[in-house]
């Protein structure tokens, strides 16, 4: 039997510091989200949608919404790893880096109070049209890049005897490339669109590119959880180190071809997003050789214990959503709600294991231990609420009703649709109790320390 350790490492003093940081603006990000998704939860039930205007306030909200779900809280768990995985410390740097990102983070939450609307629903990044909200958006992508740079250019590599943890650095350095790839993708995309381009359109091709490669890190991130998820909790990986590596080096592969997408397409051309759209949606199928080992150590795994019955249900409920979401992306044959069904499955699937991998990091950050019982069925009741959520899009999406769209404007009136988004609607409550579980989990271990100090 293998018995290499996949474990990530943790260091004292500034370096666990400046990772508790990131984790901490991570789950107050969600927080904030989960705040939104209520309301658009609501505007889209039916019934409920009646009793209050919510449609004029629906788009701003998604907005919002999206950005700190998706864009903020994934970056946030990445600038955490990043920090965790840093062979130097850089105290002075990475203050400056979270400093940044916090402050930005906080005025896109101000915004749509402070008078920012005008919503364009772009895809990958959605924004709010006004000055306040890009000057937040900005400090955010300003604290990010600045952190994966500095993680990039002070890292010391790796030694000769490859260990499983040494392999999952690696891997995580290769994310904070990923990232900055995707970065890179936005400013080039940014230099190819005409000047007179304005509204929802420009914005679309803006992120289009750069959407679609920072997906390829956040699953790679996701990966390296299972992986650690799925050690932690007893379950036996029969992998060595050094195909561990390759195995995360194969899934990012793909995006080897994105610079000869931009120069072989125009930014705005049909040919460009279909090409980012063949890159995502087969490229994806890279993550299958790790996906696959991780999948066959549950058949030698050991019996649960501890920590095991959180990290594993966290685990379970990742993948399985995980891969909904990607068979869902190749049922797409229009612009209806099973597009928001994929990415909801995929980009959930992402998002439970990076509250596993929470689980697994607070008590290591110096926190106190998590309610078990509690933690065991977070995932599976927020994972279970979202597989509801994004079945009842799906079986509505083949009604053909449109995406991003709420209340009367949906269509919805055939028994059919009425009965897919009331299950939409009930597992996106359900799933919103399940993110507020996290949290109460969440603060529940980090409270602890807190006292003692």
């Amino acid at each position: 039997m293998n018995t290499t350790e996949y474990d990530l490492p943790f260091h004292g003093g500034d370096s666990r510091r400046i990772t508790t940081a990131w984790v901490t603006l991570g789950l107050v990000s969600l927080i904030l989200a989960g705040i939104f998704s209520l309301l658009l939860v609501l505007a889209r039930t039916p019934i409920v949608q009646g009793w209050i205007p919510f449609i004029d306030f629906f788009q701003v909200s998604l907005v919002v919404h999206v950005t700190l779900s998706v864009l903020i809280w994934l970056l946030s768990m990445s600038a955490a790893m990043w920090s965790l995985c840093a062979t130097q410390e850089h105290p002075l740097m990475d203050r400056l880096s979270f400093g940044l990102a916090a402050i930005g983070t906080l005025i896109v939450v101000i915004a749509p109070f402070a008078g920012a609307g005008n919503p364009q629903m772009s895809n990958y990044v959605p924004v709010l049209q006004h000055p306040l909200f890009f000057t937040g958006l900005s400090l955010f992508a300003f604290g990010i890049t600045g952190h994966a740079l500095r993680t990039l250019a002070t890292w010391r590599g790796i030694g000769a005897n490859l260990s499983g943890g040494e392999a999952l650095q690696v891997g995580v350095m290769m994310s904070a490339m990923v990232t900055g790839i995707a970065i890179l993708a936005v400013l080039a995309s940014m230099l190819g669109i005409p000047g007179e381009m304005d509204g929802q359109i420009y914005f679309e091709f803006l992120f289009w590119g750069g959407g679609h490669v920072i997906q390829f890190s956040y699953t790679l991130l996701m990966m390296i959880s299972w992986v650690v998820l799925a050690h932690a909790s007893g379950c036996h990986l029969e992998l060595t180190p050094r195909l561990t590596l390759i195995f995360q080096v194969f899934l990012i592969l793909p995006i080897i071809v994105v610079p000869f997408l931009y120069l072989a397409h125009d930014v705005t051309s049909p040919g460009h997003r279909l090409a980012f759209t063949e890159l995502m949606k087969y490229g994806g199928l890279s993550c299958l050789p790790l996906g696959i080992a991780v999948l066959a150590s549950f058949l030698n795994a050991d019996r649960l214990r501890g920590e095991a019955w959180y990290l594993r249900s966290a685990l379970w409920s990742s993948l399985l959503l995980f891969g909904t979401g990607g068979a869902l992306g190749f049922m797409i044959s229009g612009l209806d709600i099973v597009i928001p069904a994929h990415y909801h499955g995929a980009t959930v699937g992402v998002t439970v294991a990076l509250m596993g991998l929470t689980y697994y990091l607070l008590p290591r950050l110096g926190f106190g231990p998590l309610p078990h019982r509690m933690a065991f069925w977070q995932p599976l009741l927020y994972g279970g609420g979202q597989l509801m959520h994004i079945a009842g899009l799906a079986w509505t999406g083949g009604y053909g009703v449109q995406r991003k769209t709420a209340g009367l404007a949906q269509g919805v009136d055939r028994l059919g649709e009425i009965a897919g988004m009331g299950l939409m609607g009930f597992g996106g409550l359900i799933s919103v109790i399940g993110g507020l579980l996290f949290l109460i989990v969440a603060w529940k271990s980090m409270r602890v320390r807190s006292r003692q100090t």
